[in-house]
């Protein structure tokens, strides 16, 4: 049986690869060096964390009463800190994804400030801002008897401020990317513009507001010079994780590498978390 013309196995031209996966290429040496040196340079003080940490002594460590408090806390107030996040920070993304208005340019600039302002310096603004001699923090005192400085409520609020971007940045990224025909859409048929936001809007960007809230939560577990400005270094009422870290590095460096090893984990977990979304090429 004669086979037909341009059905052999073999191809002229070069096969096709698998969508999503880049081509194999050897690597060049100028290259590969510095990326290794980077590579070990980023992995080796977390591999010093885990040789060194006292394993033995590890269960005795975490289960000491200035840890759980500190431990406890810092669960509390990063929790409080994102829903205070996804209170004011999903309607603030929501107006710079959707809304047109003089000046976008630079809220947007002023918003994502934070992330790059040394975090003593958001302390020193919090309580500048409200301190009991602040710009606002005066009328609260006067008019309400609420002092924020050095309070669990400080806490939370220097952990939002740091953390909040990151949710907005989240945010407002998804909701450029949704279509906004939708909403336009449930208006049409009679929905209201918060009916449209809340059955229409918030299912599409859950992902992105998923995202973003965990990222803000990992953040504001982590924070430190804003915290410790604003809201001082008070055991079982503003030391979270990161200032016990510090105060026991000076007294009790095991109690420091155990501290640090379970915000370790927590870092790892987020990281595991949000893989599929931040981690995977397209």
């Amino acid at each position: 049986m004669t086979r037909p013309a341009g059905t052999g196995t073999r191809t002229d031209g070069p096969r096709p690869t698998r969508p999503g996966r880049a081509t194999r290429r050897p690597v060049p040496v100028v290259l590969l060096l510095p990326a290794l040196v980077g590579l070990a340079f980023l992995l080796l003080p977390l591999i010093a964390l885990l040789v060194r940490t006292p394993w033995s002594s590890l269960p005795q460590q975490l289960s000491s009463t200035e840890v759980w408090q500190a431990l406890r806390l810092s669960l509390v107030c990063a929790t409080a800190a994102t829903a205070l996040s996804l209170v004011i920070g999903v309607p603030l993304a929501w107006l710079l994804a959707r809304t047109d208005f003089p000046g976008r340019g630079l809220v947007r600039a002023l918003v994502t400030l934070p992330l790059v302002l040394p975090p003593v310096v958001g302390g020193v603004a919090l309580l500048l801002a409200l301190g009991r001699n602040g710009v606002v923090g005066r009328w609260l005192d006067a008019w309400f008897g609420i002092t924020l400085p050095f309070t669990t409520w400080g806490v939370v609020l220097a952990e939002t401020f740091v953390a909040m971007p990151f949710l907005v940045i989240s945010v407002e990224g998804t909701l450029r990317a949704a279509d906004p025909r939708y909403e336009e859409a449930a208006t049409t048929l009679g929905a209201s513009r918060l009916t449209a936001f809340r059955r229409v809007t918030l299912p599409l960007i859950a992902p992105g507001v998923a995202a973003g809230a965990v990222l803000a939560w990992a953040r504001a577990l982590g924070e430190f010079g804003a915290t410790i400005t604003f809201a001082g270094n008070f055991p079982g009422r503003t030391q979270t994780m990161p200032l016990a870290v510090y105060l026991a590095l000076q007294n009790d460096p095991a109690a420091a590498i155990a501290l640090s090893l379970v915000l370790l984990t927590v870092s790892i977990v987020v990281l595991a978390g949000l893989r599929d979304r931040w981690l995977t090429p397209s």
